[in-house]
């Protein structure tokens, strides 16, 4: 699975290619069929078929709850889903009487939004307010299916997740040696679901050649399931695999048991090694002038061709995805963190790469970093309103690694021209082009949240990582996206290599700050990770490191070891990091010093009415001064 709010954007892009090239094709989405085959009366029946044959000592409290309200999850679950989908809006009244869903172990987390009122009811409602009651709502049906999730994941699957199903058997894995003993276990419910869906999709297209896309580990076994499937169902189907994963961690793949399950693998952007694939399937090319392509019997080939450049790679198309099965999920109550998982957005890119292409933590060696490509404005807009005409929605999401600001300011204005009226967002790289004007600018053409890597907060670090920006920059900036009525997430990293203790406590101060000020509405902070394809991986001296030996892959090759010559355990800060940024995204605890989010337990109550009194974590104090922010944004 993937998203359960809209499509993920491959199948769309490369269907509208293959079109334009004059191929029939068709797309279907199996992540959320299948998610649609388990949130059903029939789905949670089996479910509970499952878990009823656990031996009592098995029973967690998500299922011991699931068990015991069974007929209310079958009441309760078609309308639920339909309201999530927007097709029964009225609902909400009822979910949010908090009297109509069953509310399980999940619910206990409405306790950290209390705000010194009485219980997650209040919380709620200081939250949404007295009118938000869909919002109210969605967060309600949220905590509800997360409570399933739960139920599924201890009691069926221990590798279950809605966007992360089996990731860890993908991730990183030298061997195939996991993944193909899962693929040959006695499969349960949820695999019977998804040959299910495999088998009616073959039948309703009758395909000989099926594309599968795996953007992220967690995609990864469920393709293999479907192409299992496939094979088991009619072995002259021709199966390929590509997408993120693949372009990541197969880039050294030499393991023939793949191949039981996939004709071909390609790498990089899809279009030119299709067009070569497809066309070597009709003998119009030999095997020798496939284009960045995995064979059983050939190993890996690359003719040597052109990308398709940007500009013809034709317009994205939805046709046969069922758009309006997907579900808008409110998982956190914060307006911008909201983005990725409530609404349907049609994808769009403005350029493919990235302009910039120095970050050391980065990809910057691989394509779809390195080949930076951009489209033209005027087919751009073409695309956009194409879209608009297909879909008969106007929400956008831009889904470039780095949205060039010269091209979003040429994208802004021809939208305001021709009064296209819709709303988008995407990632940028916190420039200082971005000034007040161009930021009211963007906003006029619809654009309402704006992503960025901020990274670390320490302009030491930022330096040597060659992020090309500084805290001060980023203020200035991030204030006048605010400004402008555009919301900012920040993208943050803790345990870059040589980042000392006192560094990680100065950049959360920093992140404290910039929440204050209203720069930034929301964050997330990611455990550096080295990867063979980056600066750090590729030269590790120059940054403090020492790679541990590297175990020879046959399979996933990515993710690598390393040692941190400064000797610093920075893991010991992740919770607290990630507790601080919790709730400074729904505004509470930032009048506190940042040491208290550190060896805090984890049951003691946070909030507005938390008493201040003197930190006890063994971190150090912060050497920032506390209107560090405020006068770097009285100098723009």
């Amino acid at each position: 699975m993937t998203q359960l709010n809209t499509p993920y954007p491959s199948t769309a892009y490369l269907t509208g290619f293959l079109h334009a090239r004059g191929y029939q094709a068709w797309q279907a989405d199996l992540s959320i069929g299948l998610a649609h085959k388990l949130l059903s009366i029939s789905g949670l029946q089996a479910v509970l078929e499952e878990v009823n044959k656990l031996p009592p000592k098995r029973h967690t409290p998500c299922i011991t709850f699931f068990i015991k309200h069974a007929a209310a999850y079958s009441k309760t679950i078609k309308p639920t889903i339909t309201f999530l989908q927007g097709k029964d809006p009225t609902l909400a009244h009822r979910i949010a009487s908090r009297r109509f869903l069953p509310e399980g172990p999940r619910f206990s987390a409405l306790e950290q939004y209390d705000t010194g009122h009485d219980g997650g009811q209040d919380a709620l409602d200081w939250a949404f307010g007295s009118l938000g009651i869909i919002d109210y709502a969605k967060h309600v049906a949220t905590l509800y299916l997360n409570d399933i999730a739960d139920v599924i994941r201890d009691g069926i699957d221990s590798r279950f997740e809605f966007v992360r199903y089996a990731e860890a058997l993908a991730a990183s894995q030298p061997t195939f040696d996991q993944l193909d003993t899962a693929l040959h276990t006695p499969p349960n419910i949820l695999d019977d679901f998804l040959h299910a869906l495999t088998a009616e999709t073959l039948a309703t297209h009758q395909p000989n050649v099926v594309l599968i896309t795996a953007p992220f580990p967690g995609n990864v076994y469920g393709a293999f399931r479907i192409a299992q499937s496939i094979k088991a169902i009619d072995r002259t189907v021709i199966t390929a695999l590509g997408g993120g994963y693949c372009n990541t961690e197969l880039r050294s793949l030499n393991e023939p048991r793949v191949f039981n399950y996939f004709d071909f693998i390609t790498l990089d952007a899809g279009e030119r090694p299709l067009l070569a694939l497809l066309e070597h399937l009709q003998d119009k090319r030999p095997v020798s002038q496939l284009v960045r392509t995995y064979t059983r019997t050939h190993h890996y080939i690359d003719f040597q061709e052109l990308d398709i450049p940007l500009s013809e790679t034709g317009t994205p198309t939805y046709a046969g995805l069922p758009l309006t099965d997907y579900l808008s999920l409110l998982d956190m109550l914060n307006p911008m963190h909201r983005l990725w998982s409530d609404g349907r957005w049609n994808k769009i890119t403005v350029a493919h790469g990235c302009y910039w292409k120095k970050c050391s933590f980065c990809d910057v060696s691989l394509d779809y970093i390195s080949r930076y490509d951009v489209a033209n404005t005027d087919i751009v807009i073409q695309r956009i309103e194409s879209l608009v005409r297909e879909t008969g929605q106007t929400g956008f999401h831009l889904v470039d690694e780095a949205a060039p600001p010269k091209a979003l300011k040429s994208l802004a204005n021809a939208l305001i021209q021709r009064d296209l009226n819709i709303s988008w967002w995407g990632n940028i790289r916190f420039e200082k082009s971005f000034k007040a004007n161009l930021c009211q600018r963007l906003a006029e053409s619809g654009c309402i949240a704006v992503t960025g890597g901020l990274e670390v907060a320490s302009d030491r670090l930022l330096s040597l990582m060659e992020k090309g920006v500084s805290i001060d920059q980023v203020a200035r900036v991030t204030r006048d996206f605010s400004d402008a009525g555009i919301l900012v997430h920040a993208y943050l990293m803790y345990g870059f290599p040589t980042q000392t203790a006192q560094e990680t406590i100065d950049s959360l101060e920093y992140v404290r700050q910039l929440f204050a000020a209203g720069c930034i509405q929301s964050g997330f902070f990611h455990r550096f990770t080295c990867t063979t394809h980056s600066p750090v991986g590729k030269n590790p001296q120059k940054y403090g490191v020492t790679l541990t030996q590297p175990v020879i892959a046959s399979f996933a090759n990515n993710d690598i070891h390393f040692t941190d010559n400064s000797g610093v355990n920075h893991d010991q800060y992740g919770a607290g990091l990630k507790k601080a940024l919790f709730n400074y995204m729904h505004g509470i605890g930032l009048e506190l010093d940042v040491r208290e989010w550190f060896e805090l337990p984890s049951t003691e109550p946070t909030g507005s009415k938390q008493r201040r009194r003197k930190p006890t974590s063994s971190a150090p104090a912060t050497t920032v001064s506390p209107d560090r922010i405020e006068r770097a944004l009285a100098q723009r």
